[in-house]
C-alpha cells in the first residue's frame, strides 16, 4: 500500500513534485511525525511547490478518503491531540515565496510555507516587520502561525495573529482554492473566515497564502524586569492595564522563569517599551515610581544586554532541557494573577492584557491541579506538547464550554470526509 499511494501520487502530480515513501524518510523527520500521530504510520510524504499541486493532492486524498497530516516546518506538529493514522503527510515548506509586498500600504502576501524568520529578513530592508514572537521563532511557518494562533508577547501592543491577517487563500476538502478578505483593513462582509481558520490547527482546510498587516520597525527599545511578591506584581499589572503606559510586551513571569533568566527567586513582570527615546525614558520613570510604591525591585536592559535577555527568554521557553516536560497554553482572567501565578511550579510567561500565556511543567507535574485552579477562576489549561502517555491520561485541550456541537457542525461542513488533521482538535474533531 505504501508504494501504491506514493506511486499513485507520482503518476498524477507534476513530475518535479517530491514524493517520499515512509520507509525512505530520514530519522529526524520520522521522529517528528511519529510524535504527532497515533495509529498507523503514514504511507508517504509529499512536497507541493505551488497552490495548484497542493489542491490536486487534497482532491485525490478526499476522493480516496485518505487522512492528511499537514506539516510546515514541524515545530508545532505535536501540539494538541495526535492525528489519527494519516495516510499522507503534506509538507508545505516549498510553498515559501513572497507573492506581493505593497511597501507603502504596509501589506504583504506570502505563501504559507514561508518561515517567519525568512519573512522578517525579507521585510528588514524596508524597515518593516510582522509583530509576532511565537514559540520556535526561527522555524515557525506563516501557515503554522495562523493554524496555531501563536502570537507571543507582542500581542500586548499589536493584538493576536487574527488581528494581523487581512486575507488568505485555502484549499477546501474538494481541492478547490477559496479566498477570503483582501488587502485592506476593513474588508469583511458577512462571516470572517480569517478568524475561523486562525487557531483551527489545520482541521478545516490547508492554508496556501496569507495577506498580512505590517508595522514600521522601531529602532529604540528598553526592557524592564520588575520582581516582587505575587500580590505586588499582580497589583502593578492592574495599574499598568488601567494606565496610559504603552509597553509593547508585558508578561507576568513565574518564579522559576525569573530564576532561569536572572537567578532571582521572585515573581516577575517583564515590560518592553519601543518608541522614541524620550517616551521610553518617561515611561521608565513612571514604572520605577510605581514599583517603588509596591516594594518591588527593577532592573533595566538596553542594547546588547536587552538582546541577551530576550535570547535567554526564548531559549528557556523553547528548549527547557527536559524532553518529558509538558508544554501548555494557559488562559486566566488578569484579576486572578495573584491567586494563580504563585501556585504554578513551572516556567511560565502570561500576557497581562489577555491573560493568555505558556507554561512548561516538569515531568510528573500535577496538571489536573493546575487545570482545576484555572477552571475555578474562569480560565483554562491546554496541553500542547507532552509525552504520549501523558496525553493518553489527560485530555489535552481541557475544554469545558458549550460549543462542541457547533465545532462539529463546522468540521462536517468544511471537511465532510475528515481528511484534514483528523482528531487533532478539541473533542477529537
Amino acid at each position: 500500500m505504501t508504494s501504491s499511494i506514493a506511486s499513485h501520487l507520482a503518476s498524477i502530480l507534476p513530475a518535479d513534485t517530491k514524493v517520499i515513501p515512509w520507509e525512505q524518510v530520514g530519522e529526524s523527520d520520522r521522529e517528528n511525525i511519529e510524535n504527532a500521530i497515533t495509529g498507523n504510520p503514514p504511507d508517504c510524504l509529499v512536497f507541493p511547490d505551488n497552490s495548484e499541486t497542493l489542491a490536486e493532492i487534497v482532491r485525490i486524498a478526499n476522493e480516496n478518503r485518505w487522512p492528511l497530516l499537514i506539516r510546515g516546518a514541524g515545530s508545532k506538529l505535536d501540539w494538541g491531540n495526535p492525528v489519527n493514522s494519516p495516510r499522507i503527510v503534506v509538507c508545505t515548506g516549498q510553498l515559501n515565496r513572497a507573492i506581493e509586498h505593497a511597501v507603502g500600504d504596509l501589506v504583504i502576501t506570502v505563501e504559507a510555507g514561508m518561515t517567519l524568520a525568512d519573512l522578517q529578513a525579507f521585510l528588514a530592508p524596508s524597515r518593516q516587520f510582522l509583530p509576532v514572537d511565537p514559540s520556535y521563532l526561527d522555524r515557525t511557518t506563516i501557515g503554522g502561525l495562523v493554524a496555531t494562533a501563536d502570537a507571543g508577547g507582542w500581542r500586548q501592543r499589536y493584538g493576536g495573529v487574527r488581528d494581523l491577517i487581512l486575507g488568505f487563500s485555502f484549499v477546501r476538502h474538494d481541492g478547490a482554492i477559496a479566498k477570503a478578505g483582501g488587502r485592506v483593513v476593513k474588508n469583511v462582509a458577512g462571516y470572517d473566515m480569517m478568524k475561523l481558520f486562525t487557531g483551527s490547527f489545520g482541521t478545516l482546510g490547508i492554508i496556501s497564502e496569507v495577506t498580512l498587516r505590517l508595522f514600521p520597525m522601531i529602532s529604540d527599545s528598553e526592557t524592564l524586569l520588575i520582581t516582587g511578591s505575587g500580590e505586588s506584581i499582580a497589583k502593578l499589572s492592574y495599574i499598568i492595564r488601567q494606565s496610559a503606559l504603552t509597553p509593547t510586551i508585558a508578561e507576568i513571569l513565574t518564579e522559576k522563569m525569573v530564576k532561569a533568566l536572572t537567578s532571582i527567586e521572585k515573581i516577575g513582570l517583564l515590560l518592553r517599551f519601543e518608541s522614541i527615546p524620550e517616551s521610553i525614558a518617561e515611561q521608565g520613570k513612571q514604572i520605577a515610581a510605581l514599583a517603588g510604591q509596591l516594594d518591588c525591585s527593577i532592573d533595566y536592559y538596553r542594547d546588547g544586554e536587552e538582546r541577551d535577555l530576550w535570547q535567554r527568554y526564548r531559549n528557556t521557553m523553547d528548549h527547557p532541557g527536559d524532553k518529558d516536560a509538558n508544554f501548555c497554553k494557559i488562559g486566566i482572567l488578569p484579576s486572578a494573577f495573584g491567586a494563580i501565578v504563585p501556585g504554578i511550579d513551572g516556567i511560565g510567561s502570561i500576557n497581562i492584557g489577555s491573560g493568555v500565556g505558556k507554561l512548561i511543567l516538569p515531568a510528573g507535574a500535577d496538571i489536573a491541579r493546575i487545570r482545576g485552579m484555572t477552571g475555578e477562576n474562569q480560565g483554562y489549561l491546554s496541553l500542547l506538547s507532552a509525552p504520549k502517555s501523558v496525553k493518553e491520561s489527560i485530555e489535552p485541550w481541557g475544554y469545558t464550554g458549550n460549543s462542541i456541537d457547533l465545532m462539529k457542525t463546522l468540521k462536517n461542513k468544511f471537511d465532510p470526509n475528515r481528511i484534514f488533521n483528523p482528531e487533532r482538535f478539541i473533542n477529537k474533531i
